[in-house]
């Protein structure tokens, strides 16, 4: 089998996914209301309170994110 062909990468940059699959999951989740902007210019997200619960579901530990202002 030609793995080759068959293979879907999933990018790393820096310390975070990127490629299309980081900019999918970035869309499904600001689509479920994950994640949220407080303006729609800013290119920054939060996390939302459903956000946080679904994420809890998955098993992501959300506490190995830093807190910041916004």
């Amino acid at each position: 089998m030609d793995t080759k062909n068959t293979i879907k990468p999933a990018k790393k940059c820096y310390s975070h996914i990127g490629g299309k699959l980081g900019e999918l999951l970035l869309e499904t989740f600001a689509d479920k209301k994950w994640i949220a902007k407080n303006d729609p210019s800013n290119k920054h997200f939060y996390i939302t309170e459903l956000g946080e619960k679904e994420f809890a579901k998955l098993g992501v530990d959300l506490s190995k994110i830093k807190s910041e202002a916004i």
